[in-house]
């Protein structure tokens, strides 16, 4: 089954609760962290994302693309996040973080720019329930889906499947009408879609064929 996770990243951030309100047919709530030293942008930090989690129909995806990870991430399962994705990049100790996330509640999450590769990581596999895959550079919304990434999400796709674990395999970046089909047959199971969602007309019926065309994808 593919799940739909909206990025909020490209809602209007004056009316959070009707922006979420609007996807509350996706999955999961996709909230891009980001603190203008990993990536070169300024989102939001704990006390906003915890008014998030209080208002969200839906349960929160986040993705943390800040510095010093090990000692901010377990911050986001403390506050009720679902999921918590760091970026392998802004880690020292990978398997000790993911386990204190798990440990707090939420699933652990791992993120790869799209420079890093997977490979070091493949013998740490079970320590995830999820990798995420960036398909553009993380920083800003309305990017262009890099094709050149689809190998590295057949790889990945590949080294989870001779686990033999169920882990999930997200795609985050440029995820839209145009390229969910490449994200699906190269292995994607949860997609992340900003602007695709958020610029549609109706974020609703956008979620729908989002899934849609997935799943007719989908091995």
């Amino acid at each position: 089954m593919i799940e739909i996770n909206p990025s909020i990243l490209n809602s209007d951030f004056s009316d959070l609760r009707g922006e979420l309100e609007k996807i509350r047919t996706a999955d999961m709530a996709h909230i891009d962290v980001m603190d203008n030293h990993f990536v070169p942008n300024l989102t939001f930090g704990p006390p906003v994302v915890e008014r998030i989690r209080a208002i969200s129909p839906i349960p929160l995806d986040a993705h943390l693309m800040i510095d010093d990870a090990d000692r901010n991430a377990p911050v986001y399962a403390e506050l009720g996040c679902a999921s918590v994705t760091f970026h392998a990049e802004a880690v020292r100790a990978p398997v000790r973080l993911a386990r204190e996330i798990r440990r707090l509640g939420a699933k652990s999450s791992l993120a790869l720019k799209p420079a890093t590769p997977i490979e070091p990581f493949v013998d740490l596999l079970g320590e995830f329930d999820q990798i995420l895959i960036m398909t553009v550079e993380p920083g800003f919304g309305g990017q262009k889906f890099l094709d050149v990434c689809l190998p590295k999400i057949r790889r990945t796709r590949e080294a989870i499947s001779a686990s033999g674990l169920e882990i999930k395999l997200q795609v985050d970046g440029g995820v839209s009408k145009d390229t969910v089909t490449r994200c699906v047959e190269a292995g994607a199971d949860v997609l992340v879609a900003g602007s695709a969602v958020y610029g549609a007309e109706d974020a609703g019926t956008a979620i729908a064929e989002l899934r849609e065309l997935a799943a007719a994808h989908t091995h």
